[in-house]
């Protein structure tokens, strides 16, 4: 598939995953039948909104440069949500078998996929990104961020920090 910059859309989601693998081929499929690419992040790993649009648009930028890290669209998204070039740790950060909550970005929007999604997936309103203890400690943890550089910064800007980590990973190629 071509690419270009015609836009995308995130909306958030939840559904049970009961195979992950099978849920993944169906999402592909839909996908190929509508010509455009659909990214599922797991939110839980996500600081917000912002980590989910930071991640598409470095992942259209190293496409349309013609150096990308992987040889698909999705895992590209998915390695820089990670900030990571593994791509195990990639696959963290996609959705998961049982309950999911998650930012769905369809990549560029066509007609009807918002449509086909919904009969796999319930879209919900989204909401502010709690940071729970648990929520930051997940963060800190998979972004290697250590309490002192919390601390100096402060806990208000975590996301920064996440999204630091994210344009890293294409300055580091």
């Amino acid at each position: 598939m071509k690419f270009s910059i015609d836009g995308y859309e995130i909306r958030q989601a939840k559904t049970t995953v009961d195979n992950r693998d099978d849920f993944l081929q169906t999402i592909k499929g839909i996908a190929q039948q509508y010509s455009t690419h659909i990214i599922c992040f797991d939110a839980d790993r996500m600081a917000g909104r912002e980590h989910a649009e930071s991640a598409i648009q470095h992942a259209l930028r190293s496409f349309l440069s013609a150096k990308p890290i992987s040889n698909s669209f999705e895992m590209e998204a998915l390695l820089f949500a990670s900030g990571s070039r593994q791509c195990n740790a990639a696959t963290s950060f996609g959705i998961h078998a049982g309950k999911n909550t998650m930012f769905v970005c369809i990549c560029p929007v066509k007609e009807g996929v918002w449509k086909e999604l919904a009969q796999h997936m319930h879209f919900i309103p989204e909401k502010k990104d709690t940071w729970t203890p648990k929520k930051v400690k997940r963060l800190m943890t998979l972004f290697d961020i250590t309490q002192n550089e919390l601390e100096l910064v402060g806990i208000y800007r975590l996301k920064d920090l996440i999204l630091e980590r994210i344009a890293l990973l294409e300055v580091s190629r």
